[in-house]
C-alpha cells in the first residue's frame, strides 16, 4: 500500500472520529423554582440540550417546598415531551418561597401536567440516591440553581435499599462535578447572595463537606445578562408555558430590558463546559453564620469569569431558550 494511500486512509479515520458524536451528560437538575422564573429558562435551555443529543436528563428535583414548585417542573417536562422524568421534592416545611408575579400559577392552571402537586412528587434525597445508585461510577453532573437543601441532606443521608454507601462515599462514587449558580464577589472581597443565603446551614455543609469537583457560577457572571425580551416578541412561538412565565413576570415587573440570566449560565457550562463561554479561577469560600461568602485561601472551587461578549452570551442563551419541543 502506497504511502499517499495510507495518509488517505489515516485522514479518513481521523474525520470519522473527530466527527463521532459526544457522549450526553447525564444530568440531575435540581431547582427553586418558583421564587424566580430563570430557572424556566434554565429548564428550556436543558431540554434543548436533551432534544439535541447533548444532555441525558435523569431527574428533576426541587430544594423548594412552596406548593406550585413540583407542578411547574411537571409542566416543563411535559410541554418538552419528557413527562416522565422522575420529580423529587424536599420534604422539609422550609425553604417555601412564593412566587410574586404568580407567573408558576398561570401556566401550571394552562397547561397540561401528570404529576399535580407537591405530595406526589418523591421526596428529594430518596430519589436522589436511586438515580445516583444506578449510574456508572464518576458519570452524573448535579446542577443546582437554588438552595443546597437537598445537597446537605444527600451528604448526610445513610445508607439504604439502593445503595449500601452513606450519602458522602456515593456522591464521591457516583458524581462527575457539581454545577451551581451560588455566591459572589463584591469590593471587599465577599457576597451575600441568595441561593447561598436563604438556607444558610445546609450551604455551610455543602461549601465544606462536597467531595467532587465544583464549578460557581457567581451572581456577577449572570447579572448582565438579560434575557425574556426577544423570547416574548417571538410571534412564532404560541402555546409555550416558557413564553407565558416570562410575559406575565416581565410585564408585572414593568421590565422591558429583560430578566437576569443566572441559572441558565450553569446549565450552559454544565452541557457544554466553561469554554468559551467563559474564563475560570481557582478559588476557596468559607460560609458565614449570615449566609455571606467570604473569599479564604485555597483552590478548592471553580469559579466562573467573564470571557465571550456580554451581548454574544444573551444571544446564545435566548437562543436555547426558544427552542420548541420536538415531535415525537
Amino acid at each position: 500500500m502506497s504511502k499517499f494511500l495510507i495518509s488517505i486512509l489515516c485522514l479518513i479515520s481521523f474525520c470519522v472520529y473527530a466527527q463521532k458524536p459526544q457522549k450526553p451528560v447525564s444530568i440531575i437538575f435540581d431547582t427553586d423554582i418558583a421564587g424566580d422564573y430563570d430557572d424556566v429558562g434554565a429548564m428550556a435551555l436543558l431540554h434543548a440540550f436533551a432534544d439535541a443529543g447533548e444532555a441525558k436528563i435523569l431527574a428533576t428535583i426541587s430544594c423548594n417546598a412552596f406548593e406550585t414548585t413540583v407542578p411547574t417542573i411537571s409542566v416543563l417536562n411535559t410541554y418538552f415531551g419528557r413527562p416522565n422524568i422522575p420529580i423529587g421534592i424536599t420534604k422539609r416545611e422550609k425553604p417555601n418561597m412564593s412566587c410574586s408575579q404568580k407567573w408558576a400559577e398561570a401556566i401550571v392552571e394552562k397547561y397540561p401536567h401528570a404529576v399535580k402537586s407537591n405530595a406526589e412528587a418523591e421526596e428529594a434525597v430518596k430519589l436522589y440516591r436511586k438515580i445516583l445508585a444506578k449510574q456508572p461510577d464518576k458519570s452524573v453532573t448535579i446542577i443546582t440553581v437554588g438552595f443546597f437543601t437537598n445537597l446537605a441532606d444527600l451528604l448526610d443521608s445513610q445508607p439504604d435499599e439502593f445503595s449500601k454507601l452513606s450519602g458522602k462515599d456515593l456522591i464521591r462514587k457516583k458524581v462527575k462535578v457539581l454545577v451551581s449558580m451560588a455566591a459572589g464577589f463584591n469590593e471587599k472581597q465577599r457576597g451575600h447572595e441568595y441561593n447561598v443565603h436563604i438556607d444558610t446551614k445546609a450551604s455551610q455543609k455543602v461549601f465544606s463537606a462536597w467531595n467532587t469537583p465544583m464549578i460557581l457560577s457567581g451572581f456577577e457572571i449572570g447579572e448582565k445578562i438579560r434575557t425574556g425580551i426577544r423570547l416574548i416578541n417571538n410571534e412564532n412561538i404560541r402555546q409555550s408555558p416558557v413564553k407565558d412565565a416570562y410575559q406575565v413576570a416581565l410585564t408585572k415587573d414593568n421590565n422591558t430590558i429583560g430578566r437576569n440570566s443566572w441559572d441558565q449560565t450553569a446549565v450552559l457550562v454544565a452541557v457544554r463546559g466553561i469554554e468559551p463561554y467563559f474564563s475560570s479561577k481557582k478559588l476557596n469560600f468559607d460560609i458565614t453564620d449570615d449566609g455571606s461568602n467570604v473569599l479564604i485561601p485555597g483552590e478548592r472551587l471553580t469559579y466562573l469569569t467573564e470571557k465571550m461578549p456580554t451581548a454574544e452570551v444573551t444571544t446564545l442563551i435566548e437562543d436555547l431558550m426558544m427552542h420548541q419541543p420536538q415531535k415525537k
